[in-house]
């Protein structure tokens, strides 16, 4: 009696759980909208989902559920049918020093907090369909940050009143996802990223001049501005034998219209592109229990006029703000290596670990303007899990830590016109996630 009852409500309960998780897709574009995600690769997140998330990010060659597109569409092709929803709570604590200010009097030094907003919750969205067994089509929903500070007795550099200073910004992507296995165990992916993003900057008044910016007017206190763009990302996964699968990816830079709102402040007359990216990864089943992944990507910072262009040395070349080709915050590229391990303990319980260096974006001679944008941490350690419920229906959870990193500036403060001196930037930051997903 009991066994037919469950019987007849296992579809029901498929088909109820599929339609609660498509109706989330609206919501978590929204929520995510609204939302300014903090990440710790530079302002790419170290990983995309939970699961990969409790594994140090990795997931280029270990797809694990339908947020895969978001680090390699190929892994779209290997999940199944599948629904994924999670969200992801950030905690960063950023830190400004200002020291041997003002011809060497210490007129200006101190330290400055910039976590007056220090909470954030990021939604994130998956959902994929096997529609033969050698194509399916799925979309991820997830988001970029990390560019966000509020300090609220302001930085005196910036503004002399001591009004709030800081930054707000983030970014969405929603990527419809179509894969194709053309081969046994060899499958090609290809995700259309269509994005949206928002910014906002307050308390730059001192910028907001003739003798800093091409557009006086739109450089601070606009208030929320918004842009939309798109890009692709492809990518590749092959199984090699029944314990080594690797997997390559690529996305293209993602162009964005404008913030005209802010087109004194960003290069190109307020432009704020998504840099292009790549990277290559490896899983290996060392056992049937446990599985090693490792994952190397490069970001190509350099590729946004915003983030790469030096500072305060291409104003004082002649560069005003908001120019063509004008100052930015002058970010190199980095690289990110991640490695992870899944152990699943018994058939109801997998447990997960990682790790994530990424090299550091920010020269210590562009200490000054990044007081905005203090993304230096490098290190982070990862714990996840996940349990299988009797519904089959999977929660998952993650813990990460990003461990404090300082960098002190060098020649970071001009004499001329500043004074001279030094900006130290220094960050740390926790984060936990917790996600439900199924196979339909």
């Amino acid at each position: 009696m009991n066994s037919c009852a469950h019987t007849h409500q296992q579809p029901y309960l498929e088909r109820s759980r599929l339609k609660f998780g498509l109706s989330l897709l609206s919501s978590v574009v929204i929520a995510t909208i609204a939302t300014d995600a903090v990440a710790t690769n530079g302002y790419f997140s170290n990983g995309y989902g939970v699961k990969s998330l409790g594994m140090g990010g990795v997931g280029i060659a270990l797809p694990q559920d339908a947020l895969a597109a978001a680090t390699n569409p190929a892994g779209m092709g290997l999940i199944g049918d599948r629904v994924d929803f999670g969200l992801t709570w950030f905690k960063p604590n950023r830190e400004s020093r200002l020291r041997n200010t003002a011809g060497g009097s210490g007129a200006l030094d101190g330290t400055y907090d910039g976590n007056d907003t220090d909470n954030f919750f990021i939604p994130e969205f998956g959902y994929n369909r096997q529609i033969n067994p050698d194509v399916t089509l799925g979309v991820s929903v997830y988001g970029n940050g990390g560019m966000n500070t509020d300090y609220s007795k302001g930085i005196p550099y910036f503004n002399t009143t001591g009004s709030r200073t800081g930054i707000d910004f983030s970014q969405l992507f929603v990527a419809p996802t179509a894969t194709w296995k053309f081969a046994p165990g060899q499958v090609i992916g290809l995700a259309v990223n269509l994005a949206y993003e928002r910014f906002e900057a307050k308390g730059l008044q001192n910028f907001d001049n003739p003798s800093f910016t091409s557009a006086t007017g739109h450089v601070t206190n606009r208030g929320h501005d918004n842009a939309f763009g798109g890009g692709i990302r492809i990518g590749w996964i092959g199984q090699l034998n029944d314990t080594v699968t690797l997997g390559a990816t690529y996305q293209t830079k993602t162009y964005f219209s404008k913030f005209d709102k802010y087109k004194g402040l960003f290069a190109n007359g307020g432009e704020m592109g998504a840099p292009a990216n790549y990277g290559l990864g490896i899983a290996f089943k060392a056992t049937p229990q446990l599985t090693l992944a490792a994952d190397v990507q490069r970001i190509l910072y350099s590729d946004s006029d915003t983030i790469g262009n030096l500072s305060l040395a291409t104003l004082f070349s002649g560069k005003q703000l908001g120019s063509s080709n004008g100052p930015g915050f002058g970010w190199r590229d980095v690289t990110a290596t991640k490695i992870g391990a899944s152990y699943a303990y018994n058939d109801n319980l997998i447990l997960r670990a990682g790790y994530d260096h990424t090299s550091q974006p920010i020269r210590k001679s562009e200490t000054l303007f990044n007081i905005l944008a203090p993304g230096v941490v490098q290190d982070h350690l990862s714990l996840g899990a996940t349990w299988t419920l009797p519904t089959k229906g999977e929660l998952s959870f993650f813990y990460s830590h990003a461990f404090r990193k300082t960098v002190h500036g060098s020649g970071s403060i001009p004499l001329a016109g500043f004074g001279g001196g030094e900006a130290d930037l220094s960050m740390q930051q926790n984060s936990a996630g917790i996600a439900y997903g199924w196979n339909l």
